[in-house]
């Protein structure tokens, strides 16, 4: 398997300092849990039902996702009913005092370790360059994106100030926003960009990646997970105007499956089944709700096969593929990727076969045996089917196996403000062995990836 690739350097001077502090107190923090819990060690086994208690919450949630029934119900009366049933034990034992202070101490210890992680270890920045001004942008906006984000925001008014030509989607005709782009090419555009969702983003992206010339990203759309991670203002479209007339360039790679372009992620399995339905725009719980037992049990879903590079994966219930990996293993994509230059797909599989990994999931998180995470260049999906769900940048389509991943390393040439917020650095999962050398002024050992540590 593929490790994932460090892409973090070490800060010299009072950031050292700072960090050895930091790691020093989470030490201390442990020690106040370590302490707490001794407080109360002639009802340990009370105490420790806290712990069983989450575990018993994640399996009912695991019966409630994927059973109907009297089971879905017995499932949700579990999964609210174990936590409660804990405080209320805490409470009438006289414990609650020594487990908020077990809990609070912990929460801290994890704060400090991940602070200390956050001043020792800081991602490289994507290189930039500075550039001219185009003299004749293009931009292609989407009216309903985002809640009419464009309207909201006056993006078109606004642009064209800047000497923009803008295209507006009449999305009653189904318009073809690549054909667009290459249209606007032929007329003599040089420069591309988009306000709308990431599946137009990607579109529009490799239009101007197949002409080398630069694109712009403008948030207009529900989520912004590409402009989030290239840094833009999410929650004003209007700032990524400034990179017309104050801009620099950055070269970013593009992700690639079955020949279709995809900006964030690529997802197979579950997922990608659910967001088949014509009722999930309209109704998304219930739907996933009614096609989650029939997907997890593996009744009513394709058997997916995947590699890595060559190398076989655990058969999955759900895997992402992402354009450069995020910075944690996250099932729940709420992540965020450092860079997006580093040549790299993010590979993500999750297989949960019952109560008990369910359980270990909640208790381990991406430490759990059902999570695998690793980078690659290349992955390749087959199914025991005619057709495979995807789901390419939230968009449902049906592609033939095999479907193959691929990643174009700095193929995409993205034009953003020089001033803009930055998107914020996710300190990599909390490695103790790392944080007790850091303590105690020793070099580090090297930070084992999700997908190693599983492995132990």
């Amino acid at each position: 398997m593929n490790r994932v690739r460090s892409t973090h350097v070490t800060e010299p001077g009072g950031s050292d300092k700072r960090a050895r502090a930091l790691a020093r107190l989470a030490l201390l923090c442990v020690a106040g849990a370590v302490a707490s819990v001794a407080a109360g060690a002639d009802r340990l086994l009370i105490l420790l039902l806290g712990l069983g208690g989450l575990g018993v919450a994640a399996a009912g949630l695991w019966w409630a996702l994927a059973h109907r029934g009297l089971a879905r119900v017995c499932g949700a009366l579990l999964a609210v009913g174990a936590p409660v049933g804990v405080l209320v034990l805490y409470a009438v034992s006289g414990l609650w005092l020594v487990a908020v202070a077990a809990l609070g101490a912990w929460v801290a210890a994890l704060a400090c370790a991940r602070s200390a992680l956050r001043r020792r270890r800081r991602p490289h920045g994507m290189h930039s360059r500075s550039v001219r001004p185009p003299g004749r942008p293009v931009l292609i906006m989407n009216p309903r994106s985002g809640g009419g984000k464009v309207g909201q925001h006056k993006l078109v008014e606004r642009a064209e100030a800047l000497g923009a030509r803008v295209i507006l989607l009449d999305l009653d005709t189904r318009p073809d926003p690549a054909a667009l782009a290459r249209q606007a090419i032929a007329d003599g555009a040089d420069l591309l960009g988009v306000a709308g969702g990431d599946g137009t983003q990607a579109l529009v992206a490799e239009v101007a990646a197949a002409h080398d010339v630069p694109f712009i990203v403008l948030a207009a759309g529900t989520r912004n997970h590409f402009a989030m991670d290239l840094g833009l203002d999410r929650a004003d479209p209007a700032r990524g105007l400034d990179a017309l007339s104050d801009g620099v360039e950055l070269r970013i790679d593009l992700g690639d499956v079955a020949g279709l372009p995809f900006v964030n992620t690529v997802s197979f399995g579950a997922y990608a089944e659910i967001v088949q339905s014509p009722d999930y725009r309209d109704a998304k719980t219930i739907t996933a709700l009614d096609q989650l037992p029939d997907l997890l049990l593996g009744e009513g879903a394709a058997q997916l096969e995947a590699q890595a590079d060559g190398d076989r994966l655990p058969v999955p219930q759900a895997l992402l593929v992402s354009n450069n990996p995020y910075a944690r293993a996250d099932p729940l994509g709420a992540g965020r990727r450092e860079r997006l230059d580093a040549g790299r797909l993010g590979v993500l599989a999750v297989r949960i076969e019952g109560a008990a990994q369910a359980a270990e999931l909640a208790l381990r998180g991406e430490r759990a045996s059902g999570i695998t995470s690793l980078t690659a260049r290349q992955v390749t999906v087959t199914a025991d089917s005619d057709l495979i769900a995807v789901a390419v940048d939230g968009e449902a389509l049906t592609l033939p196996p095999p479907v193959v991943c691929t990643i174009r390393p700095g193929v995409l040439r993205v034009r953003v403000p020089r001033h803009r917020p930055g998107a914020s650095y996710s300190a990599p999962s909390v490695d103790w062995r790392h944080i007790v050398h850091l303590a105690l002024d020793r070099t580090p050992p090297p930070t084992r990836t999700t997908q190693e540590q599983s492995d132990v």
